[in-house]
């Protein structure tokens, strides 16, 4: 299998975050080259003092995170997701690619993406399939570019299937860090009266903005660039966020002025090892009234208190 190697370069007082981040990329994990304890660890490893004088020229302020994404993905997409969500936790990075040219990687992964039903009711179909039969399905054409969002990723998946079980017809809907849109279409294509979707990264709304079109839903769905505070007006039966636990965190201040009283909010993006960290971080705010997993990843569904 060929692999790419995305290499996303940050500062040491962010790595925690910055590799939280990256994660949510891949469900394999990450490897991360940091050496700014590097004397020490080599000690309490290896009991010796004779470093390598490459590695002692190594740069102690800054770490890399590496990730590997198999030729069947979509590189775009994960390049898209890191740049955006690393740029709105306010994390400086640089990222490059190593073993693909870009003319490959924005093109070759569509061989391996395929029609996918997700829940009972609703098939991603990739929008160059013109003749998928959808069985009685409803069909969810999505082209991600250079967004988030194909509906491979579990995030996805659990914030789909979830959609599927809260949306019953008529319903207002948010989306905070859309992407290629692919959430807000879906509830609009299960019912939902309109969908709303806003993302930092002017690209994904581009991209979204298209699917609307390709979905026969942009009357019903739109997206528009911004955050949730500068952006949004309005309040909203369900609010859907798949970003990443400390996002989700940081936005748990502000997110109820969006909410009607009986309003759910959709939360996933979140790894197994956070899970706590935001159940907590949320409690005083947000009742928990539903917890789903899959493949090391959470969503909940939560609901204002008071």
């Amino acid at each position: 299998m060929d692999w790419t190697d995305i290499s996303a370069e940050v500062g040491i007082k962010d790595i925690d975050e910055a590799a939280a981040i990256a994660n949510m990329t891949v469900p394999y994990g990450i490897y991360i080259e940091d050496y700014s304890q590097l004397e020490d660890e080599v000690m309490e490893i290896a009991r010796i003092d004779l470093i390598d004088e490459d590695l002692l020229k190594k740069d102690r302020d800054v770490a890399k995170i590496h990730i590997y994404i198999p030729a069947e993905d979509n590189i775009g997409e994960a390049v898209s997701f890191l740049r955006e969500r690393l740029t709105a936790a306010g994390i400086r990075h640089t990222i490059d690619l190593t073993g693909v040219r870009e003319d490959d990687w924005r093109n070759n992964w569509r061989q391996y993406f395929k029609p996918t039903p997700v829940g009972e009711r609703l098939l991603i179909n990739p929008s160059w399939y013109t003749d998928t039969d959808p069985e009685g399905r409803a069909v969810l054409n999505i082209d991600p570019g250079m967004a988030f969002g194909t509906g491979k990723h579990e995030t996805t998946r659990l914030c789909l299937e979830t959609l599927e079980r809260y949306v019953r017809g008529g319903e207002s809907v948010l989306d905070v860090g859309c992407g290629s849109g692919i959430l807000g279409i879906a509830a609009v294509l299960l019912g939902a009266a309109s969908a709303y979707g806003v993302d930092i990264d002017e690209t994904a709304v581009r991209t979204a903005n298209e699917n609307a079109v390709v979905n026969h839903v942009d009357g019903r769905f739109i997206a528009e660039a911004g955050d949730l505070v500068g952006r949004v007006q309005g309040k909203f039966d369900i609010i859907v966020a798949n970003i990443v636990a400390d996002a989700i965190i940081a936005l748990s201040a502000s997110i109820k002025a969006f909410m009607k009283p009986d309003s759910v909010y959709i939360v996933s993006g979140i790894i197994d090892s956070r899970a706590d960290d935001v159940k907590n971080a949320v409690g005083d705010s947000f009742e928990v009234v539903q917890e789903i997993t899959m493949g090391g990843w959470y969503c909940f569904v939560l609901k204002a208190k008071g």
